[in-house]
């Protein structure tokens, strides 16, 4: 496994700014596992982030790679797509950058469909910029922004993308540490819009201020508070406040945005040919 990782990671870039007992290595670690499974080929895959602790990743990955500003990652791929369809294009963000100043990137995309992979880093905060409470905070949590409790409702990201028209969608967590490269791996081979949300633990910033400074607290939270999709049907909305559901919620075939505008270009050309044709 230590191999695997080296073939992958730039170890002149190691090692990473990350606090000691966060969750982004183990996401990104996944990422690796089912990116060698997938078998896909690491010279035709662009990886792309945003801004933010989780944004990072792309410094470190061994792959052609772009580090672009807060919120946009997801615009950048979607050129990086449209202008070169034959790439493997994946984003790696978190939920502040593709949920909050990223958002409107986030739903468009996905109602675009088109052929991109994203994977949400989701650790409820800021925690680059000293842990400012982003859209998936849990209502009621403490943070360097809501410091008598968070009193809006979060985001649930995966249904948020499952209607805007994602054709897959699933969620795990980083103490789900396994599920992380199958359902990556899924979301990889996935023509189409994908969308892997990973809750992750910030024991820096969210965990500190929340009674769970230490690391090993914040990942029991996070696994008392995991409940999965099978389970989930059979509970009421008031079981599940405050619950992350996990498992794979959409994995459905539409047309994709990039495929659909190379049957247009060619019927175009077709068209052009035979109306020379009649000259």
């Amino acid at each position: 496994m230590n191999k695997i990782y080296e073939d992958y990671y730039r170890m002149d870039k190691l090692p990473t700014i990350w606090c000691p007992g966060c969750g982004n290595g183990i996401v990104l670690n996944g990422f690796i596992e089912a990116f060698k499974n997938s078998g896909l080929d690491r010279k035709n895959t662009v990886i792309v982030s945003g801004i933010g602790c989780s944004s990072r990743s792309a410094l470190y990955l061994d792959f052609d790679t772009i580090h672009t500003t807060h919120g946009r990652a997801i615009a950048f791929a979607t050129g990086i797509k449209q202008s070169r369809p034959e790439l493997n294009v994946v984003v790696l963000t978190g939920d502040g950058d593709c949920s909050a100043i990223g958002g409107n990137h986030l739903i468009h995309a996905a109602r675009r469909n088109i052929d991109l992979t994203v994977i949400c880093y989701n650790n409820s905060t800021y925690g680059m910029t000293n842990g400012q409470y982003s859209p998936t905070t849990p209502t009621g949590s403490i943070t360097a922004t809501s410091m008598y409790g968070f009193m809006e409702s979060p985001f649930d990201l995966c249904k948020l993308v499952e209607a805007a028209g994602a054709t897959y969608v699933a969620r795990t967590t980083t103490y789900l540490a396994k599920m992380i490269p199958i359902l990556v791996k899924n979301a990889l081979l996935k023509k189409g819009f994908s969308f892997v949300d990973v809750i992750a633990q910030c024991p820096t910033y969210f965990g500190r201020r929340n009674k769970m400074s230490a690391p090993a607290d914040m990942m029991k939270w996070i696994r008392d508070n995991s409940v999965n999709k099978k389970q989930a049907e059979s509970m009421s909305e008031q079981e599940l406040a405050g619950k992350f559901v996990v498992g794979e919620f959409v994995n459905r075939e539409k047309p994709e945005l990039t495929a659909e505008y190379t049957k247009l270009i060619e019927r175009l050309k077709e068209k052009a040919g035979a109306d020379l044709a009649k000259v």
